[in-house]
């Protein structure tokens, strides 16, 4: 839910910090008084279209920031922040976005710069706004499958991620296919050039663990020198004229007729005669090894070719010569494939006509479980747009098959809710709803079904109820309230029975200050709601009987309220 708003600097508002509660809030006030401009400011929030005009005359920049908690620990904003490396801590998330005069934005997520997509992407999980002309994702026709596809729930995972496994692999295969299906010139190309670089691969006869090898046997020609002085003085140390192991010799001895008398000098004996023997072990054998060392030129000639012909074929070929030979053996099965395409295109062919009767079944299964579950959804709808008091409207699914052998992400099949408010009307697309009243309810018994299943946030309504009054204003009324049950509710309304269904009520008004017009916010509870309620139901006037009227109205809201919770 969104917890906390700071706004500054945006439109007529200064500043404006606003704590939101759980359920329903509902947001009244004077028109003018700057309520549509606080939704305006959650809407950019989510990362929608924003524009210098928003900027508050006289001020260089507009900041907004909120704060949304997040209890559920497998809502899907947590997998986009994963997917985009933002951290969040204790499902606190905020959002952060400002508007310079220049039309730069700069967006933040828990503290991390991010594009307005990015923003744009984390929004859409946390906030639906819906306003009465708005295009919203109810009225997207290409979300439709989806909304049904979440409706239908459990019934439709395994089958439509067995169907996305199957499309998957006859995808990657069609591509395959498609590529060797080219023309016979780029055919012929790609194998002169693929049997060309497998040639000079081969006849450089490389072995793995060589390069290291070689640079190894370079160095030690490189400094030959060095290395026989040194092994030479170590040998003249040991065993030449400073006779260091007849020392260590005699030293051997002594310990040795030491020990004969006394145990306590027997472990140094032991350890000096350890030395001793390895000492003149390791003697013979560097005086091995100065007896076979010679400088080779022609040696070290050979390792710089080698090298020189190792860093060529890396340059083309891959950064190691383990690479190089990968890169050898992947071509060599592309080569094989092309000379041998015939028959390859042969059984790519035979294996894509057997994922595809595998795709039409699965689809098929699709097709029938969304085709229940449409129904479903129709006699809910239904039920909710007769509470609304639309008895004679209908609602439908229509299923549109894709064209003949098509298939798509989704199955074979695309989806559109269509709806005829009055008798005797055609069935017609959701956006083609005409009138104001009609949308307003239609949308709020869609929106009654499906915040069950989309997992946004927070829903907001800017005045959806215009337009209506009566025993309708009370249905939506209570349609909001319902909908607050499973999402946090913001709700601009002018209607006395939807705000007097609000958990929390929000005053908005604006005042002048030094000659400067500012909105602010305050929170309505006891008297001064039910004066907020006598003044919406009367205009500016406001007497005792519209009082009466406003406290009885609240009283019966909170029945109302506490009957929807009692048979939820």
């Amino acid at each position: 839910m969104l917890r906390e708003l700071d706004i500054r600097n945006f439109a007529i508002i200064d500043t404006l910090s606003v704590s939101f509660s759980e359920g329903m809030t509902v947001l009244t006030g004077e028109t003018g008084a700057g309520k549509s401009i606080i939704i305006d400011a959650v809407h950019l929030l989510a990362g929608g279209r924003g524009s210098q005009e928003f900027i508050r005359h006289g001020s260089k920049k507009a900041e907004i920031e909120g704060l949304f908690t997040i209890d559920d620990p497998l809502h899907p904003v947590f997998r986009k922040l994963t997917e985009f490396g933002i951290e969040s801590s204790e499902g606190d998330i905020v959002l952060r976005r400002e508007l310079n005069e220049k039309g730069r934005n700069v967006c933040r997520i828990n503290g991390k710069l991010v594009t307005i997509s990015i923003l744009r992407e984390i929004g859409a999980t946390l906030i639906d706004i819906h306003g009465q002309h708005e295009t919203q994702e109810l009225m997207n026709e290409r979300k439709h499958l989806f909304l049904l596809d979440q409706f239908a729930g459990e019934s439709l995972k395994k089958p439509k991620e067995s169907y996305a496994n199957t499309y998957n692999k006859y995808m990657k295969l069609k591509r395959e296919f498609s590529s060797y299906n080219e023309n016979e010139q780029q055919i012929a190309q790609r194998i002169d050039l693929l049997s060309y670089q497998l040639r000079e691969i081969e006849e450089a006869g490389l072995i793995a663990g060589e390069e290291e090898e070689l640079q190894a046997e370079r160095k030690r020609l490189q400094n030959f020198n060095k290395i026989y002085s040194s092994i030479a003085a170590a040998h003249e140390a040991i065993q030449g004229e400073t006779k260091g192991l007849d020392w260590v010799g005699s030293a051997m001895d002594e310990l040795d007729q030491a020990a004969a008398v006394d145990e306590e000098f027997k472990s140094a004996a032991e350890v000096v005669s350890s030395a001793f023997y390895q000492l003149q072990d390791s003697a013979a054998e560097i005086k091995r090894m100065i007896d076979v060392m010679e400088f080779d030129p022609a040696r070290l000639n050979e390792i710089e070719d080698r090298l020189a012909q190792l860093q060529t074929l890396k340059r083309k070929y891959g950064s190691s010569v383990e690479e190089i030979l990968l890169y050898a053996e992947q071509q060599s099965e592309e080569l094989d494939k092309l000379l041998n395409r015939d028959k390859r295109l042969q059984l790519d062919q035979e294996k894509l006509n057997e994922l595809a009767e595998d795709l039409k079944v699965e689809a098929e299964e699709l097709s029938i479980l969304r085709k229940q579950a449409a129904v479903d959804l129709s006699a809910a709808i239904m039920e909710q747009l007769k509470a609304l008091y639309m008895e004679k409207a209908s609602f439908e699914v229509q299923f549109t098959p894709l064209a003949a052998e098509k298939f798509d992400a989704n199955g074979r099949e695309s989806v559109s809710f269509l709806i005829s408010t009055n008798m005797g009307e055609p069935l017609k697309p959701l956006a083609k709803v005409a009138s104001g009243g009609e949308l307003s309810r239609t949308m709020l018994a869609l929106k009654t079904i499906f915040s069950k299943h989309q997992g946004i946030t927070s829903i907001i309504f800017d005045e959806v109820d215009t337009g209506v009054s009566g025993r309708v204003a009370q249905a939506i009324a209570d349609k909001i309230a319902a909908i607050s049950m499973n999402s946090q509710v913001l709700c601009i309304s002018h209607l006395p029975p939807v705000a007097a269904m609000a958990d929390q009520h929000l005053f908005i008004e604006k005042h002048v200050e030094k000659q400067r017009t500012t909105t602010a916010v305050s929170e309505l509870d006891g008297e001064e709601r039910t004066e907020e309620m006598s003044r919406m139901m009367s205009g500016a006037e406001i007497t005792d009987l519209t009082l009466q009227h406003a406290s009885e109205l609240l009283a019966l809201a909170k029945d109302r309220k506490r009957a929807m919770e009692t048979n939820r």
